[in-house]
């Protein structure tokens, strides 16, 4: 089912009897054996004000072809969307509207904010068939609820995409990369610490257990990157060797896409919790593999595959989602972290009222 137009995709979702699969570019893997409805038909972007800073797009629309479009003006989406097909094995050219609906945001969430910060609108097709909108095209536009962040992070089991509204912001003219040479996770949680704690406006806090390394990135304009750069430089030497790496934008598209995971066998885990707990965590996963973001609010962890990682970290503030593993196991463990009882209920309920016949990627926030 790959329907043309929002009209033609309304009519089609007023027909279904049978639960369904939302696609956009199919690089996220969504499982199930239902049927596929596709959004790929709805593309193209339909406005863009570059003085506005806004951009406004059918649900279908490639990353790829947004970014082009953004950067013949020197702007770009900010929250800096990853690319799940290294990580995932799988093929296609990701989507827009997969991007909201799984509120895909990259190394920049710390200082700019996620992908539904950036969201002012959305057009969606209820589990009627009722095409519903809600916000605009400028900032403060919302009366009522807020149907534009109840959408982003909601896998497509409300409804299904057809429009977004965005606001994106000027590229930076340049960045530079600062790396600290540190023994184990809990000194690079410091440096990252230290670095987002200053003044110098970090952009990107990572760490990688295999190079040693922490990772610190400052953007903006070139003289200003320069002077906090050297400034920040004499700050973070007084915790190791610091340097700047040479391409620092390679390093961070790998580091947004989990590279050094593409390719390597294992279950692949994304663990949200508050930077300090993150070097206790990491030790009681007994990983792999892993790398930190978001100045350690963000873990990736590779394990042995089947491994019921959230019994072996116990209870923690966070949460854990399985990104990567055998249906068997997905369907075993499931995808999200488990909701409390009174949170479930309020899901539950949400989601009856806007797919009352449970057409949309059943089980997969279950």
């Amino acid at each position: 089912m790959k329907p043309e137009t929002e009209a033609e995709l309304a009519e089609l979702v007023m027909g279904l009897n049978a639960p369904v699969r939302i696609v956009g570019g199919g690089t996220r893997g969504v499982a199930g054996l239902q049927p596929a409805l596709s959004t790929a038909g709805l593309s193209g972007v339909t406005l863009y004000e570059p003085g506005a800073l806004t951009l406004v797009a059918q649900s279908g629309t490639p990353i790829a072809e947004i970014e082009s479009i953004l950067a013949k003006e020197g702007q770009q989406l900010a929250f800096e969307p990853m690319d799940h097909q290294g990580l995932l094995g799988t093929h296609g050219a990701p989507t827009i509207g997969g991007v909201v609906a799984a509120n895909i945001s990259g190394p920049r969430r710390i200082q700019a904010g996620a992908c539904r910060d950036f969201l002012l609108g959305v057009r969606f097709v209820d589990g009627r068939g009722q095409v519903l909108k809600n916000g605009g095209r400028v900032m403060k536009n919302v009366t009522g609820y807020d149907l534009v962040k109840l959408m982003a992070g909601s896998w497509g089991t409300l409804g299904v995409l057809t429009e977004v509204s965005l606001k994106v912001l000027p590229k930076p003219e340049q960045a530079a990369t600062l790396s600290v040479q540190v023994p184990d996770a809990g000194a690079a949680v410091t440096v990252l610490s230290a670095a987002l704690k200053s003044p110098f406006e970090v952009s990107g806090a990572a760490y990688d257990p295999a190079a040693g390394k922490a990772f610190i990135r400052i953007e903006g304009f070139a003289e200003s990157v320069s002077y906090r750069a050297e400034k920040l430089t004499a700050e973070l030497t007084r915790f190791g060797q610091t340097c700047e790496e040479a391409d620092s934008a390679s390093l961070w598209a790998a580091i947004r896409d989990v590279r050094a995971f593409h390719g390597q066998d294992g279950d692949v885990w994304r663990i949200s919790v508050k930077p300090g707990d993150a070097p206790e965590i990491a030790a009681r996963a007994e990983a792999d593999q892993a790398l930190f973001d978001w100045g350690g609010g963000l873990i990736w962890l590779r394990v042995p595959g089947g491994v019921d990682l959230r019994k072996r970290l116990g209870g923690f503030s966070g949460h854990a989602t399985l990104v990567r593993a055998e249906s068997e196991t997905m369907d075993k463990l499931g995808q999200f972290q488990p909701e409390p009882s009174g949170v479930k209920a309020l899901t539950q309920g949400i989601r009856t009222k806007f797919d009352p016949k449970g057409l949309f990627n059943p089980g997969v926030m279950r």
